[in-house]
């Protein structure tokens, strides 16, 4: 029998939406707003979600203190207060849209899951744009 147990996270982030190769224009015509040199934040809201067997002896499929710490160190520790653009090396050659960022998460955290669990990473960008990955 699988279960899925999800964990919520918190971060605040600035960064800008943008390609260096791109003009000033084309920037402007495809981003927007969110193409201001002088960076914007957001008040970014994750779910982690893992997926897996339930332990016979402990009864989880993962104990929601690991899965706390590991959101805590590899996402609001590495992002919180942060221009993503500027402070995050992921982001030094990676436009740090919502899509990119989840995708960054996940990628972070994957490797620190037993290899049988399923992650699904969930980012809200604001309360009505989010985007989930899961590693497909």
């Amino acid at each position: 029998m699988k279960v899925t147990v999800s964990r919520k996270g918190h971060f605040n982030a600035a960064h800008r939406l943008y390609r260096k190769e791109w003009s000033d224009e084309k920037n402007n015509a495809i981003f927007g707003k969110c193409n201001n040199a002088n960076y914007h934040g957001h008040n970014y809201e994750i779910i982690v979600s893992v997926t897996g067997e339930i332990d016979k002896e402990t009864g989880y499929v993962i104990d929601m203190k690991i899965l706390k710490d590991l959101i805590r160190e590899e996402v609001e520790e590495a992002f919180d207060h942060k221009n993503l653009n500027e402070d995050v090396e992921a982001f030094k050659d990676l436009n740090p849209t919502a899509e990119n960022i989840v995708v960054v998460i996940y990628n972070k955290l994957k490797p620190r899951l037993k290899s049988n669990l399923k992650l699904e990473v969930t980012l809200y960008e604001t309360p009505r744009n989010y985007v989930s990955y899961s590693g497909e």
